[in-house]
């Protein structure tokens, strides 16, 4: 604060300015005192000392993240500054500050589309916002590659960069769009990615690449390297790990192993280092996770320059290139409104991370092909983000915060146990090959499917806040993909989306018998955790007349004409009644007999749940449990009014 005027009409010097001047200095030992009295209240009995422990997170990836960080915490490592490496806050001292990051569309139409109106599409995009497109053609599950000069008829190829994925016809993708580059005399400028996957065969499945697939990656390399310098003509896909349930650092690290396979064969085919380093375009996930992806870029150019010093490459040449792609695996089929929230998160992630490109998904994508309101929505959201928010408009806006610094350390960390492991094995064709990664991978989704089938990792509009009379948007499907073997695809919806449409395809809703027990007040908590937990599996409820009445509860069961009870209330009230609601539920010829809540507060001896066939509670396994009383209910022959 600074003084008052002088009354005395001399100069008064202002008092030393001091922000937290009538606060006392934060105690990190007080601070765990109160963790640990915090934790008390909800029945964990904590000692101080433990308190930070208690309340951390352990990452798939193994190491922790802290509810605290303070600068003791921050990483001994220089992170540099924009531009230089190790490139961990942007591969360009400019960063995206005076054209923003690119505004990278996915069109993936039908083979049979009209050609005419999928020119449309793109040309409403490039009007709308979008500077760059990414075309699926071809083998990949698109229009034919011959209709690439169709598609791209009256595009600026100097100002709008083309993306390819095209599959085993990637050469000749590849070879039209540099023909039209040609004829549109457009070199230097021509941005964009060719496209070529040397591992794709392993990754995606399918016959193996052609000898001519690899000699034509090479050939174009060398052209792109002569003329097109902002074209990269590999990508490093992290995408298939990722869909495959990996982790962030299983992600990186295979990435990393995948674009140094493809500067391997570049190299060995007579290119220089630092054109071969300069042709590969990385492809990563952009998740809900903030800053879990926001580190992930910021990792990713850090271990690629690591990567590129020990190869001997230009300092320039190193620094990284990337496509940020919201997660696929994220996006969900039931309440894909929610997906809208899920994407604006990712990108906004990938912006403030660095990536070159992102490609925001349409939020219908996990149930078709998007129409015109979604790939609106799409684009609209990278444009608020630039054009209304200013997101690029700082270069790495979070460098420095000791919780982003730290977490990008530990996952640079990580990623690189996860490449250096793949090197070992042989690098990223033999690893592959020999089924290592895809039983790292593996092992990461068992920990993280039990996690969503325990609603540990929740998932809004679908295992937690399901909405049973939504009436999802019809979509055209999307071309399907034919190939067999590969890493399998993901989405961490799927397990209680299964469930969904079991129900939802049976003659009749199946439903469950709620036993409300006691008074409102005493059941209500109990009544909505349990409608939400049903609802997830597509299981509607009949709500009883609660009160303590056995024999008219048991007469609401019987009118229900079902065999699932659930009983509800609270813990006070089942030590009194639910056993005996229980037995008289069974002999009613309920089948399962479930109560809401933990068996460890319910209050019941080991002799008085007989009855009980399960229990529901935060935390139980909910997948299996809606598993079960679907099988039963969709397997059963009930008549109404009569119990199966």
């Amino acid at each position: 604060m600074t003084a008052g005027p002088s009354t005395s009409g001399s100069p008064q010097a202002p008092e030393e300015l001091v922000l937290a001047g009538e606060f006392e200095t934060p105690d990190r030992a007080r601070w765990r005192e109160l963790v640990a009295g915090a934790l008390s209240k909800t029945g964990r009995e904590v000692r101080p000392e433990d308190a930070e422990a208690a309340i951390a997170t352990l990452t798939d990836d193994g190491f922790g993240i802290e509810a605290l960080y303070t600068a003791q915490d921050a990483p001994g490592v220089a992170t540099g500054v924009p531009g230089l490496p190790p490139f961990t806050r942007a591969s360009r001292p400019e960063g995206h500050v005076a054209e923003g990051w690119g505004v990278r569309q996915r069109h993936a139409f039908p083979a049979e589309a009209d050609l005419a109106g999928a020119h449309d599409v793109l040309m409403a995009d490039l009007e709308g916002g979008v500077s760059s497109l990414w075309l699926v053609l071809g083998e990949a599950g698109g229009p034919a590659v011959g209709s690439l000069p169709t598609l791209l008829e009256g595009v600026l190829l100097d100002l709008a960069p083309i993306a390819l994925s095209a599959g085993r016809d990637t050469p000749d993708a590849a070879a039209a769009l540099l023909r039209l580059a040609g004829e549109h005399g457009v070199t230097s400028a021509l941005g964009g990615s060719l496209g070529y996957d040397p591992l794709l065969a392993r990754t995606r499945g399918g016959p193996a690449l052609s000898d001519g697939y690899l000699d034509a990656m090479v050939e174009h390399s060398r052209t792109a390297a002569a003329d097109h310098p902002a074209l990269a003509t590999v990508v490093a896909d992290g995408l298939p790990y990722h869909e495959a349930g990996g982790s962030d650092g299983q992600e990186l690290g295979a990435a990393l192993a995948a674009g140094l396979h493809a500067v391997r064969l570049l190299t060995d085919a007579g290119l220089g280092v630092d054109d071969a380093f300069a042709r590969v375009e990385f492809r990563l996930a952009a998740t809900a996770d903030q800053f879990a992806t926001l580190a992930k870029l910021r990792a990713a150019r850090r271990c690629w320059d690591r990567i590129g010093a020990v190869a001997g490459a230009a300092e320039q040449a190193r620094a990284l290139r990337t496509h940020a792609v919201t997660s696929p695996a994220m996006m969900t089929a039931r309440d894909p409104w929610v997906n809208i929230l899920r994407t604006t998160v990712a990108c906004v992630a990938a912006g403030l991370g660095g990536a070159d490109a992102v490609t925001v998904l349409p939020f219908d994508a996990a149930l078709g092909l998007p129409d015109d309101f979604s790939r609106r929505v799409a684009r609209n959201t990278q444009a608020l983000l630039l054009e209304e928010s200013h997101l690029a408009h700082v270069i790495d806006p979070a460098g420095g915060s000791w919780y982003v610094e730290s977490l990008t350390d530990s996952l640079a960390h990580a990623a690189w146990d996860v490449f250096t492991t793949i090197e070992g094995a042989g690098g990223a064709a033999a690893a592959l090959d020999d089924g290592s990664v895809a039983a790292a991978l593996e092992e990461t989704w068992s920990r993280r499917a039990e996690r969503i089938a325990h609603r540990r990792d929740p998932i809004t509009g679908v295992s937690e806040f399901p909405n049973l009379a939504e009436l999802l948007p019809e979509r055209e499907p999307a071309p399907a993909d034919e190939h067999s073997g590969g890493l399998p695809r993901r989405r961490y919806a799927q397990v209680f989306e299964e469930l969904r449409d079991r129900a939802d395809a049976a003659a009749q809703r199946p439903t469950a018998f709620l036993a409300t027990l006691g008074s409102l007040a005493q059941y209500t908590a109990r009544l909505s955790f349990t409608t939400n937990l049903l609802h997830a599996g597509g299981i509607d409820v009949v709500e009883g007349p609660g009160g303590t009445d056995v024999d008219e509860i048991v007469a609401a069961f019987r009118e229900a004409g079902t065999p699932v009870a659930v009983i509800a209330s609270g813990d006070k009230v089942y030590a009194e009644h639910a056993a005996p609601l229980a037995r008289a539920l069974a002999d009613a010829g309920a089948q399962r007999v479930v109560l809401a809540g933990s068996p460890r507060t319910s209050g019941l001896g080991p002799d008085d749940d007989t009855a009980l066939t399960g229990y529901l509670y935060t935390g139980c396994d909910a997948a299996g449990l809606l598993t079960d009383l679907l099988d039963l209910l969709l397997g059963s022959s009930t008549t109404e009014g009569e119990p199966a």
